[in-house]
């Protein structure tokens, strides 16, 4: 069992999500992953060869932003806000998105998110640095350590040949706008979802989530990652979609009175036959 304990807030009202909320978050995580392979398949089938280097970069960044939503989609299943009525459909929408993601085993990252939920910022924390390395370099490249495995690595490259050699697309497409989107994905991810939130600010850290959130307009946290940088809401209602983060964060900000949900906000996630309670 994975517990994930979250102090309760008393001065954030959230609204408790209906069938209709429910409906949207599940039909949103739909349209990340089917527009990530729409866009994915349209962008190795172009012929790039007359087109200049500098008019592909909206292209890669526009991957880049899809991989992250992979990511972020999977994340919320994690939390079982994808499907909440249906454990077994949230987690293989969970896991569908790991996998197009880089072959990421959901289960493994389910237990490791758990220990970030639990321990955040601490050396059991399996996001957070060694401890001695703080810089942003040394603590993505630990971050990823704990991440990747050879066997995710042989995979990809499996599929790379097999994708070039089987279906004639070209090296320079899947490298362009396979290889390097999710590379960059994965700098945006640690960036914006523990580099910045989990840095310990001057004075140490003052809640007992070790996060903050980055004050940004609405529009810009959405492009930079997907409202991931309202970390500190998320860490206290990890259960609402990424989508309604910014609605938690002007409630904090703006010091609205708002009512929480009778009793702790849990759900239950059935992987492998277990239980996992994330609260």
């Amino acid at each position: 069992m994975i517990q994930i304990n979250q102090a309760p807030l008393q001065t954030i009202k959230i609204t408790p999500m209906g069938k209709s909320d429910t409906i949207w978050v599940f039909l949103i995580s739909l349209a990340i992953i089917g527009i990530w392979a729409v866009s994915l398949f349209f962008f190795l089938s172009l012929d790039i060869s007359n087109l200049h280097t500098l008019t592909l970069l909206p292209a890669i960044l526009w991957q880049t932003f899809l991989y992250t939503g992979l990511f972020i989609t999977a994340h919320d299943a994690m939390h079982g806000a994808v499907f909440p009525q249906n454990h077994q459909l949230n987690n293989f929408v969970g896991s569908v998105a790991l996998f197009f993601y880089a072959l990421f085993p959901y289960k493994k990252l389910l237990k490791k998110h758990g220990l970030h939920h639990n321990h955040p910022a601490s050396e059991i924390d399996p996001d957070f640095h060694d401890g001695e390395n703080k810089n942003f370099l040394a603590w993505y490249f630990h971050f990823m350590k704990g991440y990747w495995s050879w066997i995710q690595v042989i995979g990809l490259m499996v599929i790379f040949n097999l994708v070039n050699y089987t279906l004639h697309i070209p090296q320079t497409n899947l490298t362009l706008f396979w290889v390097i989107p999710s590379l960059l994905s994965s700098v945006q991810l640690f960036y914006f979802g523990s580099f910045l939130p989990h840095q310990e600010p001057v004075g140490g850290y003052s809640s007992p989530h070790r996060a903050q959130s980055s004050p940004r307009p609405v529009l810009w946290s959405f492009i930079t990652c997907y409202h991931f940088g309202y970390h500190k809401e998320h860490h206290e209602y990890p259960r609402v979609p990424w989508w309604k983060l910014p609605e938690i964060y002007r409630g904090a900000v703006g010091g609205e009175g708002v009512k929480q949900e009778s009793g702790p906000m849990t759900t239950d996630l059935v992987v492998g036959g277990s239980k996992n309670l994330i609260k």
